[in-house]
């Protein structure tokens, strides 16, 4: 995940000023330790995500950008020409995530007062209109509950065909029936692995309904050392500076943070590696599943996902840009090469 300006030790890097070197360093650094892609997120009072990942990309040559979009901060038929115009230009470098908001009073900063449930199905309907302006080669008419265009066309197609990957997390009812019908990616935060398991496999029922595939993503922030002792060590002094600058945990705000702070209810230590004190100290309002160890034994955590089918991971730490170069250098190669191992081993037993 790309932030606008450097901030130490945070748990997020979106918000705030924007330092031109730091977006151009940052995004930089990721491209030279092997990141296929940055996260550039969206925040009601932070800086416009499609700029900045233009920016971004203007600065580096093969990183591609996963940009997160709320439906309905602007019109489906403006959108669909915002992504196919970034898509051409930089020669099919993005993915969208597309979210339906953090909170109300999030949204409510923004003039949308639509409740959460109803957002979700405006989300549907937006991605239909989109990708009917993205597919065809003739003007469009729409009629729906929240959108209405007659005669819409747009003479930019995206540069990868039909369109770049849509990305969508979320755990409520609405988010699931949104993605499963409309999206080709589900992003979740880091559980234990057998709730992990059951949600894959519930997910997959969920799609096929519609007579479709998807993969998966997972969100986790490594804590690594050389040793396991020193690892644990920097997660706990990781989490008494978190608990001193932010206090007492705000509730949550939406059903993937009540599961998070579910399973940190339950004990911070899952599954040996999975960890949830920062879930429990933060309230959990994003990306907060950490998992602790030395480069080795994270890399074996994480492949543990892989073999339940999530195929992708969104790793960022929290001292960077210390902890990008050190997930690049030290835990990426090891999960690539595992991955592939696994590959091959599925490929000789058919």
């Amino acid at each position: 995940m790309i932030g606008t300006q450097q901030e130490g030790v945070a748990v997020h890097l979106i918000k705030g000023q924007i330092s031109r070197e730091w977006v151009i360093d940052f995004t930089r650094l990721h491209e030279q330790w092997n990141y296929d892609s940055v996260l550039v997120g969206y925040y009601a009072s932070a800086a416009e995500g499609f700029a900045i990942a233009l920016y971004a990309a203007n600065h580096t040559e093969l990183i591609k950008f996963l940009i997160a979009h709320r439906p309905g901060s602007v019109a489906p038929a403006l959108a669909a020409r915002q992504v196919a115009t970034f898509d051409q230009l930089t020669q099919g470098r993005m993915s969208l995530h597309i979210i339906a908001g953090t909170s109300d009073q999030d949204q409510a900063s923004e003039g949308d007062f639509l409740p959460k449930n109803d957002r979700y199905r405006r989300a549907g309907e937006y991605l239909e209109v989109m990708r009917k302006l993205w597919t065809s080669d003739s003007p469009i008419d729409h009629r729906g509950e929240f959108y209405r265009v007659e005669g819409g066309f747009s003479d930019i197609k995206p540069y990868q065909q039909p369109y770049p990957s849509l990305f969508f997390g979320g755990s409520s009812e609405g988010a699931l029936e949104m993605g499963a019908k409309h999206c080709d990616v589900f992003a979740i935060f880091g559980e234990p692995l057998k709730e992990t398991r059951e949600r894959v496999q519930d997910f997959r029922r969920r799609a096929a309904a519609f007579g479709r595939n998807i993969g998966f993503n997972m969100s986790l922030r490594p804590i690594m050392a050389d040793s396991e002792g020193a690892a644990w060590d920097k997660a706990n002094a990781l989490l008494a500076d978190v608990e001193r600058k932010t206090g007492a945990a705000p509730q949550p705000t939406n059903h993937s943070a009540e599961r998070l702070l579910g399973y940190a209810a339950r004990g911070d230590v899952h599954d040996e590696r999975l960890w949830m004190g920062i879930a429990r100290a933060t309230g959990a309002p994003g990306n907060t599943s950490c998992l602790v160890g030395t480069p080795e034994q994270i890399a074996a955590a994480v492949l543990e996902y892989y073999r339940l089918g999530i195929h992708s991971f969104l790793l960022r730490g929290f001292e960077n840009p210390h902890d990008t170069m050190a997930i690049g250098r030290d835990l990426i190669p090891l999960i690539k090469q595992g991955a592939l191992a696994i590959d091959r081993q599925a490929e000789a037993a058919e």
